[in-house]
């Protein structure tokens, strides 16, 4: 059952293909701004996908994120998500991200749960019209 204080953690390495610099958000060789936030998005979704119904999934639909310190090649970013707020089949979580030196962002996320297969068949029937 989804109720709030689920908690979520992951982690990811820092390396050359998720740098700035790689991905288009900047010229440096430190972690982007859209590697953390596929990381934020990942550690939530990821925590309560064991607590979804079969058949079901959930969607970012909104995403307030600081991202406050650089990390470098070769660290590695963590993630810790808790569900704050259950309202019908909308999902607010809490994150906070951080490296071995400290802090590095945090912020809120909102997802919605969704039936896979009617999402699925929705985002499909934009080709024919």
């Amino acid at each position: 059952m989804l109720e709030a204080g689920i908690k979520g953690a992951a982690q990811q390495p820092v390396t050359s293909e998720n740098t700035a610099a790689a991905l288009g958000s900047g010229t440096l060789p430190v972690f982007a701004t859209p590697a953390l936030v596929a990381l934020a998005e990942r550690t939530c979704w990821q925590s309560v996908a064991p607590y979804l119904d079969e058949g079901c999934g959930t969607v970012g639909t909104k995403l307030e994120l600081e991202h406050t310190a650089p990390t470098p090649v070769g660290m590695t970013v963590r993630c810790e998500s808790e569900l704050v707020a259950v309202e019908g089949r909308r999902l607010v979580f809490r994150v906070t991200l951080c490296d071995d030196a400290g802090p590095v962002g945090g912020g809120t996320h909102e997802r919605f749960v969704i039936n896979d297969a009617k999402f699925t068949a929705k985002a499909q029937a934009k080709r024919q019209g």
